[in-house]
């Protein structure tokens, strides 16, 4: 990992306002404007009540939960709900499944972020004199305009974080000066707003107010890319993430705080559409705010397409995701590029947009499903907090007891945003039942997985190898292997060589697979087993090396045979002449066999996952083998055997004419 996401630096926290921040960032584009127009009309009460709950939202919530504490559940530079869960699973059996809604429900109500932002921001210019007509919410200009700067903003993932940080960090260092300044701006007009952030204001509001309660639905916008800033640890680091996060809250609420400034002038009078934030900017700057706040609501997008790489990235390490193509832009770690994924949450987003047409819908629909993730978060966190940090349990009771109360809240009030988010059901069903299907049938198969001694099986391979009158299969037999020790197995690789047909060969290669952590390593350790004859392979790539095994498999035969390590004596001379090809990769794929009894549960499971493993890649795919080199055979997965057949014998006879008695 390179060193800015390790230690605060200028950089380092340029890139993280470039990458993580855009979510939380441009909130104050839509959320006190959700509030007013929910609230009724302006007042001191909900003006005060309204920024005083955004404050400690933004301080319990965000800061204390996500950057102080979450932020500690680093696992080895990575972040997000996965990550937490590969800390805590030991703790706990069950805890996978808090882990896969969590997942599940962020990755679902995430694809309303860019459109909810991106329109938000588009609408700004209706503001700006003479595109009055030109720009009206829900028309199909405002539409295209959305839809093409979605397209360019998924097209752009393929060049990598580090070139999205790189070039908005900058901008969205622009895009929070503006915000402190245009809220400075205002608060100069009415400097008692600072009253504001006493949080007996917020209380007030929400026993007091007539929709009160209610309205936390709406506070809520104000936080929700916190669960992605915990994603992107691994895109920027937690040094990085606290001290931007300073400068990002003081204008935050700087912008709040100068919004309620400008509403309090307009007392006792309804918004009529007019959005706080674009009131504030002076006129002669508006075209401007509005170009940069499109710019602003790209970046918030890139906090979720980002964390979203990563999700799925530890879900497929964690076995909860089909293997499928993932790409590493940069050298740094953290930092993937997953084209599916990529594409599967444009077309989310393009559904959204041509669904809701206006933010002002998208709001009244978001935010219920991270209610959900941060929920599952919690629960997370208390087993890190106590089991890994060893805090005293009245500590971590106190801590998580606050925020199921503040989540609670919220996930209550976002609960009557159900109704009007039932377009987003069918996605996140998808992706929850996704992971628990693979999660669950994996546990299955590799409890079917036996491994043997292979110390037992070397007299019959080496019995095999002399047997002349048994055609000779390929003289290089080669399986992939999860082999947990020098000297065990898979029993189904020893069931493959003795089975027909029998794979007779001069030399058996068991080949290990491992991902590097330092991105271009290119390493391998190798151990006859038995010498000429068995031999085992460890290859060690960095995680941008794309794998070759069968041109590196060759590499490492052909070194071994020039230091005589090795010898093939029936084909030396060829293999010196035309190099090391007589080679057969052995990939043993399962299928589901006729041979079991399941339970509803476990027939759905297992003919689920064997349906989704067609979409994913195959282990010549992934591991860059030649299909000319690989040997596809068929195993199959008896995970529940069918028990006595009730079966038997009947006494008939057949007649002369052949009719049965």
């Amino acid at each position: 990992m390179k060193s800015h996401t390790k230690n605060a630096s200028l950089a380092g926290v340029l890139v993280a306002l470039g990458i993580i921040y855009g979510d939380i960032g441009t909130s104050p584009l839509y959320t006190f404007q959700t509030i007013l127009t929910e609230g009724g009309t302006v007042s001191k009460e909900l003006v005060f009540g309204a920024i005083s709950c955004i404050f400690w939202t933004l301080t319990l919530q965000t800061t204390f939960k996500y950057v102080v504490m979450t932020l500690q559940a680093d696992n080895h530079g990575e972040g997000g709900v996965f990550s937490l869960y590969a800390l805590v699973k030991r703790y706990g059996k069950n805890l996978v499944y808090p882990a896969i809604i969590g997942a599940g429900t962020l990755l679902a109500d995430g694809i309303i972020t860019p459109p909810i932002t991106v329109t938000s921001a588009i609408e700004g210019l209706n503001m700006v004199k003479g595109f009055e007509n030109l720009i009206v919410p829900g028309n199909d200009l405002v539409l295209e305009i959305v839809l093409v700067i979605l397209l360019l903003l998924f097209i752009f993932q393929r060049f990598g974080t580090k070139v999205v940080g790189g070039s908005f960090g900058p901008m969205m260092f622009m895009w929070f000066s503006m915000l402190g300044i245009l809220g400075l701006s205002q608060i100069a007009h009415f400097p008692r707003i600072f009253e504001a952030l006493n949080p007996i204001y917020g209380v007030r509001l929400l026993i007091q107010h007539p929709h009160g309660f209610w309205l936390l639905g709406a506070v809520f916008l104000c936080t929700t890319g916190a669960e992605a800033l915990y994603s992107d640890l691994g895109h920027c680091g937690k040094s990085n993430i606290r001290v931007s996060w300073i400068y990002v809250k003081s204008t935050l609420v700087l912008n709040y705080l100068g919004q309620g400034a400008w509403a309090l002038m307009h007392n006792n009078q309804p918004l009529n559409g007019i959005n706080p934030f674009f009131a504030i900017v002076p006129s002669w700057f508006l075209f401007p705010s509005v170009i940069i706040a499109t710019a602003a609501s790209i970046i918030a997008s890139q906090a979720l397409i980002s964390g979203s790489f990563t999700l799925i990235s530890e879900a497929i390490s964690l076995g909860f995701w089909p293997r499928i193509k993932t790409k590493y832009p940069t050298d740094i770690r953290g930092q993937i590029y997953i084209p599916s994924i990529n594409w599967i949450l444009f077309v989310g987003c393009v559904l959204v947009v041509l669904y809701f047409r206006t933010s002002e819908a998208m709001t009244a629909a978001y935010g219920f499903s991270i209610t959900v993730a941060m929920l599952m978060t919690t629960l997370l966190m208390f087993y890190f907090l106590r089991y890994i940090k060893h805090y005293p349990i009245w500590i971590v009771g106190a801590i998580v007891t606050v925020f199921v109360c503040v989540e609670g809240s919220f996930f209550a009030a976002n609960a009557v945003k159900l109704l009007k988010r039932l377009f987003f059901l069918v996605f996140e069903f998808g992706l929850i039942s996704t992971m628990y299907i693979w999660h669950n049938a994996r546990k299955m198969t590799l409890r079917m997985l036996t491994y043997v001694n292979l110390k037992d099986y070397i007299p019959s391979i080496e019995s095999l190898i002399a047997d002349e009158s048994i055609p000779r299969y390929a003289t290089h037999v080669v399986y992939l292997t999860k082999m947990q020790s020098h000297r065990h197995i898979e029993k189904r690789i020893m069931d493959s060589i003795f089975s027909n047909p029998i794979k007779r060969a001069d030399v058996y290669w068991f080949i290990n697979f491992h991902r590097a952590d330092d991105p271009y390593t290119m390493q391998y350790d190798v151990e006859e087993i038995v010498r000429d004859k068995i031999v085992r392979v460890d290859f060690h790539l960095g995680f941008r090396v794309q794998p070759r095994i069968g041109i590196m498999l060759k590499k490492v035969a052909e070194e071994m045979i020039n230091n005589h390590e090795i010898e093939v004596k029936s084909h030396f001379s060829y293999i010196n002449k035309h190099g090391f090809r007589d080679l057969k990769f052995i990939i043993l794929e399962r299928f589901l066999s006729y041979d079991n009894v399941f339970s509803a549960r476990e027939n759905f499971i297992l003919n689920s996952y064997f349906s989704i493993l067609k979409t994913a890649r195959s282990d010549s795919e992934a591991y860059g083998i030649d299909i000319d080199q690989a040997i596809f055979e068929k195993v199959p997965l008896v995970v529940t055997p069918i028990g006595n057949i009730p079966l038997k014998r009947g006494s008939f006879k057949i007649d002369d004419h052949h009719n049965i008695h």
